[in-house]
C-alpha cells in the first residue's frame, strides 16, 4: 500500500520559516516526478516545486523562487520542503506528490500519488 503523509504544517508570521516533511511508504516501481504543490479554496492546485528523480534537477514556481527548497534524503523515503522568507500568500494546503509518467512534472496530471496534504498559514 502505497502513502504519503506530509507533515511540518502550521501557523508562521511572514519572513518566517516552515520545513515540510512528506513520508512515502509501499512500493513505487519508477519515480519520475517528486513534488510539491499547494491550493488554496475556490483556486487551482499549482506546482510550487518538483524534482526530477532521474536527472536531480528542480523546478520551482516563480513565485517561491529562491526562497523554497526541495530535497530528499538518501533511501527516497522522505521529501522535504524548506520554506524560507515565508508570505502571506503563501497560506495554503500543501501536497506532495510522486508521478511514474516521464513528464513536465508540474502538472498535477503527472503524479499518480497524493499526501492528504497539511495547512501552512503565514500572518503578517
Amino acid at each position: 500500500q502505497v502513502q504519503l503523509v506530509e507533515s511540518g504544517g502550521g501557523s508562521v508570521q511572514a519572513g518566517g520559516s516552515l520545513r515540510l516533511s512528506c513520508l512515502v511508504s509501499g512500493y513505487i516501481n519508477n519515480r519520475r516526478c517528486m513534488g510539491w504543490f499547494r491550493q488554496v479554496q475556490g483556486k487551482e492546485r499549482e506546482a510550487v516545486a518538483a524534482l526530477y528523480v532521474s536527472s536531480g534537477d528542480t523546478y520551482y514556481g516563480d513565485s517561491v523562487k529562491g526562497r523554497f527548497t526541495i530535497s530528499q534524503d538518501n533511501a527516497k523515503s522522505t521529501l522535504y520542503l524548506q520554506m524560507n522568507s515565508l508570505k502571506p500568500e503563501d497560506s495554503a494546503t500543501y501536497y506532495c506528490a510522486v508521478g511514474r509518467i516521464p513528464a513536465t512534472c508540474t502538472s498535477r496530471w503527472d503524479y499518480d500519488y497524493w499526501g492528504q496534504g497539511t495547512q501552512v498559514t503565514v500572518s503578517s
